[in-house]
């Protein structure tokens, strides 16, 4: 059992890691700055309407503006990390409940006998 737990850290060590190895940063377009190679969805639409419509004001402004990407990518992970202890709290509540109701069911099934 302990070579299978090795195995199941290193594929998950090797899936974290290999795409960081692998993935290059795109190719520079002619004449603009060289993309980031993980750059998010935000940057790309922002060029897409940029491309699209060249005098588009926005008409929304952020109410929280981080301060840098470093700190927005923390918020990010922060929020993700909040949302799954929520839903793990909530498995685990739920699948404890089901193993009680089991148990009060069995109880009253050897009472009844």
């Amino acid at each position: 059992m302990k070579i299978r737990n090795w195995m199941l850290a290193l594929a998950v060590v090797l899936i974290s890691v290999l795409p960081l190895l692998l993935v290059s940063a795109p190719p520079a377009a002619p004449g603009a700055e060289a993309p980031e190679a993980f750059g998010g969805a935000d940057a790309r639409a922002q060029q897409a309407i940029g491309d699209i419509a060249p005098g588009y004001q926005p008409w929304f402004k952020p109410v929280f503006e981080p301060a840098s990407a470093e700190i927005a990518s923390l918020l990010f992970a922060l929020q993700a990390a909040i949302g799954a202890g929520v839903i793990g709290f909530w498995l685990g509540i739920s699948v404890a409940r089901e193993r009680a109701r089991r148990e009060v069911l069995a109880a009253q099934d050897q009472r009844a006998d």
